[in-house]
């Protein structure tokens, strides 16, 4: 994980499979997220599921994928969660992060958010 992430200047074939890939790994490790980079694919490329389960405990999955992402803005207020990391297994801490942010990215339609 010391490779420096490179941007991805097209969404080709290669990137949808790679995002493809992996919702796979995120999905069977259980995960909420993952970058290229922890997949040993150093470009800029993050996938994401926050999906909570709604009233009757079914949670919908709601994929989002974000390439070259870019921090515009946070909040000054902080939130603390307990999170792990897909490359280190069973391992946990409560992390103090702020409670939002605003990023710009590209979508897998080639479309800037």
């Amino acid at each position: 994980m010391r490779l420096v992430s490179k941007a991805i200047e097209k969404v080709t074939p290669e990137i949808r499979k790679l995002a493809e890939d992996m919702f796979e790994t995120m999905y069977a490790a259980p995960g909420i997220g993952l970058a290229a980079i922890q997949v040993a694919q150093p470009v800029r490329l993050i996938t994401m599921d926050l999906a909570k389960p709604d009233e009757n405990g079914e949670t919908k999955p709601r994929p989002r994928v974000f390439i070259n992402p870019e921090i515009l803005s946070k909040s000054e207020e902080l939130s603390v969660y307990e999170e792990g990391c897909l490359s280190i297994p069973e391992y946990y801490e409560e992390i103090e992060r702020p409670a939002r942010v605003r990023v710009r990215f590209t979508d897998l339609d080639g479309k800037v958010a």
